[in-house]
């Protein structure tokens, strides 16, 4: 080469190597700043001077106008707590539920794995930790077999979580991970796990009607389908009189039940001819709609009408859902609609901002005519759907018919779901008692239980992990010492300040999870690796084998800009909720909607003959009322004091 071409090219590759240095010096100083979590910790309204230049560099570091997936590779790997932590944590967390006897039983079971196993399978666990992104995600949600979708299921009206609001959420990055699987993505069932399959692109949805499945294309001429065009397709389905082929009724309760029958019939009957073509059709899809024929939907004159809408949304008929898909979107004949969300992929707030998004953008950007279709022109030249054809052989259809869909239904008609609007108050007031709405929530919960059961009980609530890379969720043990004395302390003169105490612990027990120094993760991941090498350990069988008698999630609220809800209360989110998780037990998702509105979403057994959805929802609200009313005096102070600074400028100024 010539001397010129040898500068060129060594320019070049100085060039390039000075840039790579530059991307990776940004992305780990970066990934080394959003290690950093002190600012979760520190009291509200105040700011230490090391969290100010903290997030001054995080922004300096960020870039002006950063994108969805800006981020991903610069946040930091969930990491691995230490045992002694963990299990002290643990022992912390049900000394308030056991008595002397059992509380020493655990200590010894606590003490002699500590001694014996932990740091042989903590070993592992790190290990794992520095090859994968997460080291808890991958085994979390999708080797469990459960008989129905109401425990992994959520109708959105939904399912989980996400703190009460963070102070620096405009700045702190969350893990996106979850985003991109949204759409063209399907549980896949498997004999020991199932698999989640992900798509890059799909141009096409599956629907569901009356018995019948139709594959419609969404775009045309290489652009999306407009919503007139979509109107059309639907339309189309609707007035298709023909009947379900043979078996096609209730194939998707198939999704509903167990996995590994579900696993082994699509290996021995779905694999090849038209059902693997049809099949393929529905996994592949964008997602899945069903055209429900039955009228639901919240009517304030209708007793316990949103009680029937969200059981509609969590299971419907147990075979007029595709449960293995992302989401399935259902819409009613009087124009109401609801997602039902499988969990595996991602967890509530992605579907609920998603949800958020649809209901602002249907009327208030897109629109509809006076006579109520959507807007823009009609193209008659689409395609027709397309009918799946099916051939299902006798003994699935005789399965469908006279054994799978009648347990799915036995098991979701026992589930007693109640949507109680709790309109005394919201997060407006809840704030001025200078409170987290979460731990008044929460407490209130407590409170509540012990009302209703005559006893405490081990209490999950789901707390997020997003600000490390695949972060999912964490378990908050709500049910602490400092709650079960609150709880207890309800007729002592001094209660407010046991509140603030209790209070002020579940602040704490949240932030630590959302910090990844939660217990139960990091208690699961050490189970199974325990497994995965043959070790018995009684602790984590006892620990794992603990029922959780009250389940908890807060379905978060994100996206306030894009509707008014004082000016249109009508398109406020009801939120959404889950089965129980307990046979005796009680799930509830509760959302704060605005500043005056929390909707509690509660479930139990019918069977239980100890639960009952709406006398827990009475206690609940009675709960939160007493709470509240601890903080009067206080609230009348301070509005006695305001009166008195206003007097008080209104005379300087006539002055």
């Amino acid at each position: 080469m010539s001397v010129q071409t040898r500068a060129v090219l060594s320019a070049i590759l100085f060039a390039t190597a000075l840039w790579l240095f530059l991307i990776y010096l940004l992305r780990y100083t970066l990934k080394a700043l959003l290690s950093y979590h002190g600012w979760i910790f520190e009291s509200h309204g105040k700011m230490s001077t090391s969290t100010k230049v903290w997030l001054s560099l995080v922004k300096m570091f960020s870039g002006r106008r950063p994108l969805l997936y800006s981020f991903q590779a610069s946040l930091p790997r969930l990491p691995v707590p230490n045992v002694d932590d963990t299990i002290q944590r643990y022992l912390e967390s049900v000394h308030p539920l056991l008595d002397s006897e059992q509380y020493k039983q655990m200590e010894i079971l606590s003490n002699d794995f500590k001694e014996s196993k932990a740091a042989h399978l903590q070993r592992y666990l790190i290990l794992k930790s520095w090859w994968a992104t997460n080291y808890s995600t991958a085994t979390l949600y999708l080797l469990s077999s459960p008989s129905i979708k109401c425990n992994l299921s959520a109708s959105l009206n939904l399912f989980t979580f996400l703190p009460n609001k963070l102070r620096a959420l405009g700045t702190v990055p969350m893990c996106s991970t979850q985003m991109e699987r949204m759409f063209n993505t399907t549980r896949i069932p498997g004999i020991e796990t199932d698999i989640v399959q992900h798509l890059t692109d799909r141009k096409h949805l599956v629907v569901y009607h009356k018995g019948r499945f139709f594959q419609v294309w969404l775009y045309t001429g290489g652009r999306h389908l407009l919503p007139s065009e979509l109107e059309t397709q639907f339309q189309r389905i609707l007035n298709d009189t023909s009947e379900p082929q043979p078996g096609e009724l209730k194939l998707a309760a198939l999704t509903a039940g167990k996995r590994v029958p579900w696993a082994r019939a699509r290996i021995k009957y779905f694999s090849q001819g038209s059902n693997k073509v049809s099949l393929d059709s529905i996994e592949s899809a964008a997602f899945f709609l069903t055209l429900d024929d039955e009228p639901q939907g919240y009517d304030p004159a209708i007793t316990r009408s949103l009680d029937s809408y969200a059981k509609s949304l969590l299971h419907g008929k147990c075979y007029d859902r595709w449960f293995d898909k992302s989401f399935t979107l259902i819409s009613y004949p009087n124009g109401k609609m609801g997602v039902n969300a499988e969990h595996s992929w991602a967890d509530a707030p992605i579907v609920g901002h998603m949800w958020e998004y649809v209901l602002a953008t249907d009327c208030f950007h897109l629109g509809y005519t006076e006579e109520g279709h959507c807007k823009g022109d009609v193209n008659k030249g689409l395609p027709y759907p397309t009918r799946l054809q099916w051939q299902i052989p006798k003994e699935v259809r005789e399965s469908l018919t006279s054994f799978t869909a009648i347990d799915l239904m036995q098991i979701a008609d026992d589930v007693d779901f109640h949507g109680c609007l709790f309109s005394e108050f919201g997060k407006g007031l809840i704030k001025k008692c200078r409170t987290s709405p979460d731990a008044f929530i929460q407490l209130a919960l407590q409170l509540a239980q012990f009302r209703d059961q005559g006893a405490f009980c081990l209490t999950y609530e789901s707390s997020m992990t997003r600000m490390f890379r695949d972060g999912r969720t964490e378990t908050v043990r709500s049910c602490t010492s400092e709650a079960v004395a609150f709880v207890r302390a309800m007729e002592d003169p001094s209660r407010l300040a046991i509140f603030r105490k209790a209070a002020d612990k579940h602040q704490n027990m949240y932030r630590l999870a959302m910090t990844g120094s939660g217990i139960d993760r990091h208690l699961f991941c050490l189970y199974i690796v325990s497994k995965y090498l043959g070790v018995d350990s009684p602790f984590l069988t006892k620990v794992l084998s603990e029922p959780w008698k009250l389940s908890t999630s807060q379905t978060p609220q994100q996206q306030l800009n894009l509707v008014d809800i004082n000016k249109f209360p009508q398109y406020v989110g009801a939120g959404g909720g889950f089965g129980p998780v307990a046979d005796d037990g009680y799930g509830v998702s509760y959302i704060i909607v605005g500043e005056n509105l929390i909707t509690f979403h509660i479930s139990s057994k019918f069977s239980s003959p100890d639960t009952d959805s709406y006398r827990f929802g009475q206690h609940i609200w009675k709960a939160m009322v007493d709470i509240q009313a601890l903080f009067k005096p206080e609230n009348d102070k301070k509005t006695v004091e305001h009166s008195k600074h206003v007097h008080l400028e209104n005379g300087k100024k006539h002055i």
